[in-house]
């Protein structure tokens, strides 16, 4: 008789133990990742892939399980992460992808599915994909106002654009006319190249043509240096702009020498170590390219891999907030989470300070951008006047 009780309490206390290892299990944060880590959009990926090991393990006590696959660069891979996140995964929320394209299909399934998606890309964002998604690069607006300044304080007029042809490019090119036009900066030619395109020759030979006083590109690190490189062998000699999605090392080193003198808007983390002390970011900055660098070699860190980074700082915040809500795993947690994120404000990142609102989901002011110039192969900040 003793026997079988203690052989019930035994069962019992093994289920209760079971229960209580499977509540935690259930608890566990799931964070999706899908990156272009191979493929042609690979520079911008590779870095953000090799963010993921310096990630939090656990966020407010919770364990934070990050599932991190591979889109190669193909929409299509892009959108099957994203169903294998929602419905396999179960996450909690979506962090990707690395090119403009690869994003898209991630945000409708954000909509659909009701999961908060961290884009890496910049997007026009309306309706329900406002609602769901939170862009970490820069508003491509305000980093096209910050070309178009420039061009007006150093006197150049007329502008060729060399674009990526997919939405990436279509939006800058709307962008820094809606800027550039008002301060009488004229576009007087676009010409367009493919992000897996190996020559661009003969729309160099167009633009450079028209002599315009500045070209800005518009496109990813690899593709915008070979469009870059095709400007200048083709003897082009105005001024040369190169976007944020192009401003990592990897462009320096396929442009070589024929980037010298070129000109990017960037994220401050890319110049971290040139910031003044009082500049707003510049610690959030360190502390990324310092850990970064650690585990991967020192001049390593690329811009991009930044916006992972980023990323899960303000779910480092969002989260304490949504957990008082709900718990990990459910439509109410991610219901939560999205609300949180919209909510928190000031919250330092690498790139700047991310106050999101109902309306803005980048987040980011004119902190978020610096103007650097290529000298003997770095970026040299800019010094605004």
């Amino acid at each position: 008789m003793k026997s079988r009780l203690k052989s019930r309490v035994l069962a019992t206390l093994l289920a209760t133990l079971s229960l209580g290892w499977s509540l935690n299990a259930a608890a566990d944060i799931n964070v999706g990742i899908t990156v272009s880590a191979t493929g042609n959009g690979a520079p911008l990926g590779a870095p953000q892939k090799n963010t993921t090991p310096l990630l939090p393990t656990t966020i407010a006590g919770e364990k934070v399980n990050y599932i991190v696959l591979d889109d190669a660069t193909d929409p299509t891979q892009a959108a099957k992460n994203g169903r294998k996140f929602v419905t396999e995964n179960k996450v909690d929320v979506i962090i990707g992808s690395s090119i403009t394209p690869n994003t898209i299909p991630l945000m409708d399934i954000a909509v659909e599915t009701r999961t908060p998606l961290l884009a890496l890309t910049p997007h026009d964002l309306t309706g329900e994909r406002l609602t769901w998604t939170f862009c970490f690069p820069q508003h491509i607006g305000l980093m096209s106002k910050a070309i178009a300044e420039y061009m007006v304080a150093n006197k150049q007029k007329t502008l060729g654009v060399f674009a990526q042809a997919d939405p990436y490019g279509e939006v800058y090119l709307r962008e820094i006319a809606k800027y550039g036009e008002p301060l009488g900066i004229k576009i007087v030619g676009v010409e367009r190249f493919n992000r897996s395109d190996t020559s661009a020759t003969p729309q160099a030979l167009k633009l450079g043509s028209l002599k315009p006083d500045a070209v800005l590109i518009i496109g990813g690190a690899g593709a915008a240096s070979m469009a870059h490189l095709a400007l200048t062998e083709r003897g082009y000699k105005g001024q040369i702009y190169q976007t944020h999605g192009a401003a990592n090392r990897d462009a320096l080193r396929i442009g070589g020498k024929a980037m010298e003198g070129a000109i990017f808007v960037a994220g401050p983390v890319l110049a971290w170590d040139q910031l003044p002390d009082s500049y707003p970011s510049k610690k959030a900055a360190t502390e990324y390219v310092k850990r970064y660098e650690e585990k991967y070699g020192a001049n390593t860190m690329a811009p991009q891999g930044g916006h992972m980074w980023d990323a899960v700082q303000v779910l480092k915040q969002a989260v304490p907030v949504a957990l008082k809500k709900a718990k990990p795993g459910s439509a109410e947690f991610r219901q939560a989470l999205r609300d949180a994120i919209e909510s928190e404000k000031n919250v330092l990142v690498s790139h700047g300070t991310i106050n999101y609102s109902p309306t803005d989901h980048f987040g980011h002011d004119a902190r978020a951008r610096v103007l650097l110039r290529v000298e003997n192969g770095a970026f040299k900040l800019i010094a605004e006047k």
